[in-house]
């Protein structure tokens, strides 16, 4: 439930610095580690762990270093295995990630090492999109306030509404969210759809319940569920 990506600890040292990593935008001036353990454990110190695949130290810079270009870039000197402590719907964790030391930088950029669990299957059947008053799918979690009463979640909107609208329906064990969109005008309209950024305040501090989607049933992922490593709450 939070970005698999930590930045280093005194924040970047420049606007030309963060563009660089906002693109992506990485040079390799050192050796990568070929080698690593093939697993790793995710601990929450209360005895409970789960062990997953471990993704390796070349393939975790590449899905950082996907911009080539002339503009601002960071360079990556080298890497080491540690760990880093990450937000999930279990609590906080203790993960194996990937330090990655940046020239001119005293602390390294970190990325979670474990690939995450399989999206559980759904116990109900998907409804049908716009269907069941209007109900819609939340894209994805973008991020949990400090203190945990509101989330941020990403709705899709076409270009003839007022936006998306995302309530929660609360209950001890999960929140579920469901999206519809405000103000849809009647008539022909461009087919096109952008995300939005929607703020769904709660009635308690999320802890460890689930965040589930109405429309499938499915957990809300975090991040590109896409990406090499998507992050499932």
């Amino acid at each position: 439930m939070a970005d698999v990506v930590q930045k280093p600890e005194s924040g970047w040292h420049s606007k030309a610095d963060e563009q660089a990593y906002k693109t992506k935008n990485f040079v390799l001036h050192g050796n990568l580690s070929s080698t690593s353990p093939a697993v790793g454990k995710a601990e929450w110190g209360n005895g409970k762990a789960l062990t997953r695949p471990l993704i390796g130290a070349k393939k975790t810079y590449q899905s950082l270093a996907l911009n080539r270009s002339d503009g601002p870039r960071l360079t990556v000197t080298g890497a080491r295995l540690g760990t880093a402590t990450i937000v999930t719907s279990r609590g906080t964790a203790t993960v194996p990630a990937w330090l990655f030391t940046l020239e001119g930088y005293d602390t390294p950029l970190k990325r979670v090492a474990l690939t995450p669990s399989k999206l559980p299957k759904p116990p109900i059947g998907q409804a049908q999109q716009g269907s069941a008053d209007g109900i819609r799918s939340v894209a994805r979690l973008a991020g949990t306030a400090t203190d945990g009463r509101s989330v941020t979640v990403k709705a899709a909107h076409g270009s003839c509404d007022d936006g998306p609208v995302v309530k929660a329906l609360e209950t001890d064990e999960s929140v579920v969210l469901y999206a519809s969109i405000a103000g849809a005008e009647s008539g022909p309209c461009p087919a096109s759809m952008t995300e939005q950024s929607v703020k769904v305040e709660l009635s308690k501090p999320l802890d460890g319940r689930l965040l589930l989607d109405a429309l499938t049933g499915r957990p809300v992922p975090y991040g590109d569920p896409n990406g090499l490593s998507p992050s499932w709450t």
